[in-house]
Formats: structure tokens, sequence, C-alpha cells
């Protein structure tokens, strides 16, 4: 699994990468109210694309893979992925 992400500044589906993340332009209009989405991010485990809200971006909720085959479930801690501890 990728270790950091890495932030695309401009939305070229070819590199998105695992761990690859690109900010939406528009950011925080679509999706829930008090989180919206904010991001698509490539999973770092299987690279499966998914949109991220805003308080996984900040590392308040994990981020959780959507692919069938892929269980991988990390936080977001200043481009870092820390990988999310089992209870």
């Amino acid at each position: 699994m990728v270790a950091e992400l890495e932030v695309l500044s401009e939305w070229i589906p070819e590199q998105m990468q695992p761990g690859t993340m690109f900010v939406l332009e528009n950011a925080g209009c679509v999706g829930e109210k008090d989180d919206p989405y904010w991001a698509v991010l490539s999973c770092p485990g299987c690279g499966t694309l998914g949109l991220i809200t805003r308080k996984q971006i900040a590392g308040l909720l994990a981020v959780i893979c959507g692919s069938a085959g892929c269980a991988a479930q990390f936080f977001i801690r200043d481009s870092v992925i820390v990988i999310r501890k089992p209870f």
C-alpha cells in the first residue's frame, strides 16, 4: 500500500495511480451539506477511484475502499496514509 498521497493539479485519469488525489473543481458543492465531496482518491491499496469528503481529507473520518476485492481502511493525516487499526 502506498504510504503518501500525490495530489494532481489537473484531472488526467491515466495518471491516477494508487494513492493519487484530485481535488474537485466544485469541491463542497456535491453530497451532504454537512460533509460534501471534496476530491477523487485512487485507493492506495488497489487503485479503485472513489469520492472522498472534506472530513475524510481532514483525517476526521476513515476512508474505506469501495472495491469488492479490497479491504483497505485508512485515515489521511497531512497527506500520509495511516492504516486504520482494528477495534
